[in-house]
């Protein structure tokens, strides 16, 4: 059964009793929530997300709800718990779909070490992958959102879960966080793009979250051969530069973005190591999603004849 086969009422109804697991491969997620518009969000991003048994075993317990007392009435707040225990401060309850999002991250990023998580986009074409690991205001978000609606799958727009025993790149395939001008940008670029209502005043500025294609979705438990490692930079009216990246420069970059490096100590190193050693390694350079799509369209072509 998926998501998109509940009715609204009886999502909210499995919200409300904490039985909605959603099979978020390669991890299970129950949910729990009072908050109908959080259930409408859910409905419409995760529409094409399988739902196991209430019985499923789940590796996550989270919850987002009214924040308790004259707060549940009187400027209504949320509040992220996982496990039963508050987890964050409170937040406006119009941002209650963005925390689940950023809960769900922190979920995975604090206690997945079976993977080393590294703050990266991930995208596929051909069974090969493109890491995109840059720190906030790069534009890997929008310049994923834009790639996976030309043809690329999404293995995730946050965190890449590399697998050290068989060196492959897995992700959940979840909703894609827009941040300010990439809501715009996102819809203009393809304007059937399903994406929530933007969001504003959050510690990020204005959010949205971008659907997942539904390809993407259904494929989300095959994993795909790390190729490439690509740090974006979108700057105003630059031409599109694809530039060489020392290997050195590259694991360090890794390194700096991994969430969980330092927990597997020479393990971590290693699986760097092997990461980027597998990768052609560049600095991407941007301004406008269509040069983009050509210079990603080229790479992928270039492996192929090579």
């Amino acid at each position: 059964m998926k998501v998109s086969e509940f009715s609204k009422h009886a999502l909210f109804a499995t919200l409300r009793c904490g039985e909605l697991c959603i099979d978020m491969s390669p991890f299970v997620v129950r949910v729990r929530s009072d908050i109908s518009e959080l259930a409408e969000d859910i409905g419409r991003m995760y529409q094409d997300f399988p739902v196991l048994s209430p019985n499923s075993f789940a590796d996550f317990h989270v919850e987002v709800s009214y924040e308790r007392g004259i707060r549940r009435w009187v400027r209504p707040l949320a509040r992220f718990y996982f496990d039963g225990r508050p987890s964050f401060i409170p937040l406006p309850v119009h941002q209650a779909f963005p925390m689940l999002e950023w809960g769900i991250n922190w979920c995975v990023a604090a206690h997945s070490h079976s993977f080393l998580i590294v703050h990266a986009a991930v995208i596929e074409r051909q069974g090969m992958a493109v890491v995109m690991p840059a720190p906030p205001g790069s534009g890997k978000s929008t310049l994923c959102a834009a790639l996976i609606n030309r043809g690329w799958r999404l293995l995730s727009d946050e965190l890449a879960l590399y697998d050290s025993k068989n060196k492959q790149l897995y992700g959940m395939a979840r909703p894609v966080s827009l941040k300010n001008q990439s809501i715009p940008v996102i819809q203009a670029h393809t304007p059937a793009a399903e994406i929530t209502l933007p969001v504003p005043d959050t510690t990020k500025g204005t959010v949205a979250l971008l659907r997942p294609p539904s390809e993407s979705v259904q494929q989300v438990k095959t994993p795909a051969r790390p190729t490439w490692i690509v740090l974006p930079r979108y700057q105003a009216d630059a031409e599109a530069s694809l530039e060489s990246l020392n290997k050195g420069k590259a694991f360090m970059l890794i390194a700096e973005q991994s969430f969980n490096y330092n927990v597997h100590g020479r393990e971590g190193f290693e699986a760097v190591g092997d990461l980027v050693d597998s990768c052609e390694c560049f600095e991407f350079t941007y301004s406008r999603l269509s040069d983009a799509e050509r210079v990603f369209d080229d790479l992928l072509a270039s492996q192929i004849k090579g």
